[in-house]
């Protein structure tokens, strides 16, 4: 066997990076589109909106450091984020639809976190997709822990 085929990664591997890369490129437009939102379009982000940048921003920066080289114990350190950041998410998304009563309700300064600032299509709004974003970031670091397990 030769030095250049040690080297060169198998299937499995691609496939693992191939999971990393999808859950960084998730991450990484979910921290632009919060940049966008509160920087271009100039609105205020609620406390809950806070946490949720709080768990998604370090992992546009975590995830990549496990991809060159590849390093399969970045999923650990990626779920310990995304995981709170989905709950997070999924509290301000039920209370956005008022399943939470609002006295429960934790923005008493600032802007209200129940309030709906964006609604596309009638539906799709910001806590909506920070959720659906955690979500398909956990799905993913998870289908990479299971491969690896293998």
């Amino acid at each position: 066997m030769t030095a250049d085929r040690a080297a060169a990664p198998g299937p499995g591997e691609a496939r693992t990076w191939t999971l990393i890369f999808g859950a960084w490129l998730i991450a990484a437009a979910s921290t632009l589109g919060a940049l966008f939102f509160g920087e271009v379009m100039q609105l205020p982000p609620c406390v809950l909106c806070w946490y949720q940048r709080i768990f998604m921003f370090p992992l546009t920066l975590i995830l990549p450091l496990g991809l060159f080289p590849l390093d399969r114990k970045v999923v650990r350190y990626g779920l310990a984020l995304a995981v709170p950041g989905a709950l997070v998410a999924v509290f301000h998304l039920l209370l956005v639809a008022g399943v939470i009563p609002e006295s429960i309700k934790p923005c008493t300064r600032g802007v209200p976190c129940s309030q709906t600032v964006i609604e596309w299509f009638g539906f799709l709004t910001i806590p909506l997709l920070s959720a659906v974003a955690f979500t398909t970031i956990i799905a993913l670091l998870v289908a990479t822990h299971l491969r690896s397990s293998k």
